[in-house]
């Protein structure tokens, strides 16, 4: 650094021209007469002996009389500590100033539209640190590795994690391993197109931003049951449905337990035609207080928007996107039960867990 650079930094932390300019001309003097320093420097000779005093008051120099006042450098500890505290807090204020940018307070707000999609995938990282029954991503391979350990932190916490895996535009997906994949996820699918980043957690919060080939960077969270629930259907229809299984942790194996009513409907659909008895427990919510709620018995009937199939095959998504539910007969009474987003139903089911099939 040069003499120059030295002094428009010194101003920079809080010296005055005149100030940094005599400061920087005593550190090359040693000490020096004020005539001398005024010389040296850029400082007016009437002005010298005022911008001595006040770089003595500051700790700066020394002043002294030897015929005339003359001043030299002052043991520079204090000084530089003072420096170093100040690019500290340059810094400090630097970095606060880059979190506030990137990663606004959510807390007050419903929707936040943010400029970088990092900021998408740190918000989903502590969502998904959190979530308690359900997590519903989509994602590059790179992006899944980025936010692994907080996948694998809500597997490990007993959430249903399903993952959606596709490449990133213009390059050859490394897909993850079985094993990173068995740690990290509940079941994963492979999409073979480029498609926008999807989390959707326990049903109230959406993290969305677009693929890498869309014209501008931005980014979408938002803590909403309704948009929660519209991007479900993108995620089921456009990332999971028509999708090929790479990895999955279920089998058949009883109990088993459902996040989503239709896709219980859809296994229990046959069983029930076949008149065969099913227990099951419910856990979610009563729709009309918001109560938390679970109920044990036997499923009676099942009611969606379609017909059956006449064969073997799995009833389609398509049968089971309008109104579908369940009957409930327990021991104090039959209640209805409804999946994400029930209203006309007595109960929300959160999950749903088949005890015995007879």
């Amino acid at each position: 650094m040069d003499s120059d650079e030295l002094t428009e930094t010194l101003e920079d932390a809080g010296l005055s021209p005149y100030q940094a300019d005599a400061f920087v001309t005593l550190l090359g003097l040693g000490s020096a007469s004020a005539t001398d320093v005024a010389q040296a420097s850029s400082v007016p000779d009437p002005r010298i002996y005022d911008v001595l005093r006040d770089l003595e008051d500051d700790g700066y120099i020394e002043t002294y009389e030897q015929d005339s006042l003359h001043a030299r450098a002052h043991d520079p500890a204090d000084v530089l500590a003072d420096l170093r505290s100040r690019a500290n807090r340059f810094e400090t204020a630097a970095e606060e100033i880059e979190d506030r940018w990137s990663r606004p307070d959510l807390e007050e707000h419903k929707v936040s539209i943010v400029k970088r999609l990092d900021t998408v995938l740190a918000q989903a990282d502590d969502l998904i640190r959190a979530a308690t029954n359900q997590v519903q991503i989509g994602l590059t391979p790179s992006q899944f590795r980025d936010l692994s350990d907080a996948l694998a932190t809500a597997t490990e916490n007993g959430v249903d994690v399903k993952v959606c895996l596709f490449p990133q535009t213009g390059a050859e997906p490394e897909l993850p391993s079985t094993d990173e994949l068995s740690r990290a996820c509940t079941e994963a699918r492979y999409r073979d197109i480029p498609s926008p980043f999807l989390a959707l957690i326990d049903r109230s919060w959406t993290c969305f931003s677009p693929h890498g080939g869309s014209t501008n960077e931005y980014g979408i969270i938002v803590d909403d049951r309704t948009h929660a629930y519209v991007f479900n259907w993108y995620f089921q229809t456009c990332l999971w449905e028509v999708h090929e299984t790479i990895y999955s942790a279920r089998d058949d194996e009883l109990p088993i337990t459902y996040v989503d009513l239709r896709q219980c409907l859809r296994d229990i659909v046959p069983l029930l035609e076949d008149g065969r008895q099913i227990e099951a427990t419910i856990h979610g919510f009563a729709t009309d207080t918001g109560h938390e709620v679970t109920q044990h018995g036997t499923i009676t009937d099942i009611t969606y928007a379609g017909v059956s199939t006449s064969d073997d095959r799995e009833t389609p998504l398509t049968q089971l996107a309008g109104e579908a539910s369940l009957t409930l007969a327990t021991d104090d009474g039959t209640y209805s039960v409804g999946g994400w987003g029930a209203m006309i139903e007595d109960f929300e089911a959160i999950r749903i867990t088949i005890e015995s099939i007879t």
